[in-house]
């Protein structure tokens, strides 16, 4: 009997987490149009450039490096997390670092200890803030006004973007919960207008994916528990200086996303159950933490790469534990 070809299972494997994308992604094209695709095409494009630069530079093997389809895998999901609409050299750069910073600086794929998208993303994050806060509300831009606004010469920001509804919250200081729900154009029913769909289609691709056994459950469910249960303890209610209800840290932002896309990947990552469980609930304590008093409205990316650094020390646990008698 044949074993199973490493690279084939890679292969599979990456085309499923891409499939499962695909709902959400759908729906943020719905929400966003065309900035989103452009996004797309700049950032998968930047990947699979950089990746093949990057791999002949250090002499190997191009073609079927490429196919694996982790590269484009990366791009598609910093896409995802990026601002639709954001000057073009922004998801050039942040997916040209995701490639060299996270992932070639290290051996490539399979030796990362930082998430390459995430790492992309908080180089973007850091170097533009300004940029990286302009989210574009729910009414897509045709294509024409899409293409200056992306590549220069376009409308006034003003004119397309909006806060997100975990920085409205954040700032709010003299409405309460009920009154931006009901007012503020960027809420929606429980959480951002729209957008709270995009999570729940993101919770159905995550899902698919734990029913094919692509990952475990333990990663996503320790980050969803310990942020429901974070939120839950420091929710102060429905007043101005709320910090915003367990439902709506769940909905709100990239959670769901984040949850089934960005903790579940297998290499920056913990191997051992134990070690996932605690990797997943310190990601989803320090999201609440930095959304809540910290100055960045969300923090996923941050918080992803605080636990990838913790990793070792995770996996150096989980080791003794399992190791001591009874």
């Amino acid at each position: 009997m044949t074993a199973p070809d490493p690279g084939e299972r890679l292969r599979a494997s990456m085309r499923l987490v891409l499939l499962a994308c695909l709902p959400g992604l759908l729906t943020l094209l719905w929400l966003h149009g065309w900035g989103l695709l452009i996004t797309l095409l700049l950032t998968t494009s930047t990947a699979l450039a950089s990746e093949a630069l990057l791999l002949r530079l250090q002499r190997r093997p191009v073609a079927a490096a490429l196919s694996d389809g982790s590269a484009l895998l990366s791009a598609t999901l910093l896409a995802i997390a990026l601002p639709a609409y954001l000057s073009a050299w922004v998801p050039v750069l942040a997916s040209a670092s995701a490639m060299a910073l996270g992932k070639h600086l290290y051996g490539g794929v399979g030796k990362n200890p930082f998430n390459p998208a995430m790492l992309g993303y908080a180089v973007v994050l850091i170097a533009f803030p300004t940029q990286m806060t302009q989210w574009p509300a729910a009414q897509p831009l045709g294509l024409g006004a899409s293409l200056q606004a992306v590549f220069g010469a376009g409308a006034s920001v003003d004119a397309w973007s909006q806060a997100t509804v975990l920085d409205v919250l954040r700032n709010n200081r003299s409405l309460t919960v009920d009154e931006l729900f009901s007012h503020h154009p960027a809420f929606g029913q429980f959480a951002g207008q729209g957008s709270e769909w995009a999570s729940l289609a993101f919770l159905g691709g995550g899902l698919l994916l734990l029913q094919r056994k692509v990952f475990s459950w333990h990663a996503p469910v320790a980050l969803l528990g310990a942020l429901l249960l974070i939120s839950l303890v420091c929710w102060n209610g429905t007043g101005s200086d709320s910090n915003g209800s367990p439902v709506f840290h769940l909905l709100a932002g990239s959670t769901l996303f984040a949850a089934f896309f960005i903790v579940t990947e297998p290499v920056s990552g913990p191997r051992s159950a134990s070690a996932r469980l605690l990797f997943g609930a310190g990601v989803g304590v320090l999201i609440y933490l930095i959304r809540t008093w910290g100055n960045y409205p969300d923090g996923t990316a941050f918080a992803v790469l605080l636990m990838n650094l913790g990793v070792p020390a995770l996996e150096r646990w989980a080791a003794r534990r399992h190791t001591e008698p009874a």
